[in-house]
């Protein structure tokens, strides 16, 4: 089978997910190529991504202050209709060119139109159909959001959720499943080919990482000033930007890192901002999770709602940080014991049961 993979560009997740994926059905003897834009086409051509196409940006991500801001992200994708028609005429070439048995989108939008108009089968990746706030707070915004994404992801074939099954779905307030769809909806497992048994374990370190956006600067620096009261902390911070607050030495700044699971797996904590690929790996290695939460983001909020509901870690409010609470916090994550979830991730087998329905679509397409 020939297989495109069309991945959204905000964050590292989509992408991440999506190698995992895709490698695991060239193993099995499939053609799979790759589209995206942004941090995702960067990690993507980074991890040296055979077959690696570039599309258009469909919606951008913005923040101020170290969080993402609604308002200046829904400032900047005010063009989103007409940038999801160019990502769909950029898809729809590929499609052209290289005539792919099943085109699957992580959190693209465009390519799904792009695949029905030529009539190939759909897969969509997604771990949020459903957005509200703490406590199931909404409005009007969400309401109508809520309404046109599931409204627009019947066009899929099938839609793949890459968590684990209940009653261990960390995404469990983030995903609806409309009544009379639930055929379509798939919890597969997570698409992760890591077994933590491969590396040394050990609690050295305070693990941190918030993806590539500038706007999170500030939340490293504040890092580096717990770094410098707390000599005996030792802090490894990763960002896929241009640059971070300089190393000491006891706050080492990292780059682009080839594994980033060796340096997981020496953590004590890690410090996320709470996206699904990085709780679950931090779940796998055992490591409870501190999620400095964006405030407009439910997503996280809500991840951050299930992992404090388990025990697997603690999070805070973006608006509420200080140096102060981040160190409180910090002393107050070590004491977490995360359930073992190990033995339970290769039972589920999350990447053969997603390549299972990618196949399955494709092969459907062909009669």
């Amino acid at each position: 089978m020939k297989i495109l993979f069309v991945v959204c560009g905000e964050g590292l997740g989509h992408a991440s997910r999506s190698l995992h994926l895709g490698h695991y059905l060239q193993q099995q003897g499939h053609t799979v190529h790759f589209a995206g834009y942004g941090k995702s086409y960067d990690f993507m051509e980074q991890h040296k991504c055979s077959n690696l196409h570039h599309t258009p940006r469909e919606v951008c991500l913005e923040g101020e202050d170290g969080f993402f801001s609604l308002k200046k992200t829904l400032l900047c994708s005010k063009w989103i209709m007409l940038d999801m028609a160019v990502s769909a005429i950029s898809v729809s070439r590929l499609i052209s060119r290289h005539r792919f048995d099943c085109v699957v989108c992580d959190t693209m939008y465009g390519g799904v139109f792009a695949a029905r108009v030529h009539r190939v089968p759909i897969v969509f990746i997604t771990n949020q159909n459903h957005f509200n706030g703490p406590g199931s707070t909404t409005n009007a915004v969400w309401l109508v959001l809520n309404f046109l994404i599931r409204r627009y992801l019947r066009l899929a074939n099938r839609i793949i959720v890459p968590d684990y099954p209940a009653p261990d779905t960390v995404s469990e307030y983030n995903v609806v499943v409309p009544e009379g769809e639930e055929r379509s909806y798939h919890f597969t497992g997570p698409f992760l080919d890591l077994d933590p048994g491969r590396y040394t374990l050990s609690q050295s370190t305070i693990f941190t990482s918030f993806g590539g956006e500038p706007y999170k600067l500030p939340l490293y620096q504040m890092l580096r000033d717990i770094a410098d009261r707390h000599k005996e902390l030792f802090f490894e911070v990763f960002y896929t930007g241009a640059e971070l607050p300089e190393s000491s030495d006891n706050f080492v700044s990292h780059g682009y890192v080839p594994n980033l699971y060796e340096h997981l797996a020496r953590a004590r904590i890690a410090i996320v901002h709470g996206g699904l690929t990085t709780l679950h790996e931090a779940m796998l290695f055992e490591k409870p999770v501190l999620i400095i939460m964006d405030p407009n983001h439910p997503e996280q909020q809500n991840n951050a709602r299930k992992i404090v509901g388990i025990g697997a870690g603690t999070s805070v409010d973006g608006r509420q940080v200080t140096l102060d609470i981040l160190e409180k916090k910090i002393a107050e994550t070590m004491g977490c014991c995360p359930r073992p979830i190990r033995d339970v991730h290769p039972v589920i087998n999350g990447r053969k049961n997603a390549a299972e329905i990618i196949l399955a679509a494709a092969n459907r397409g062909q009669r």
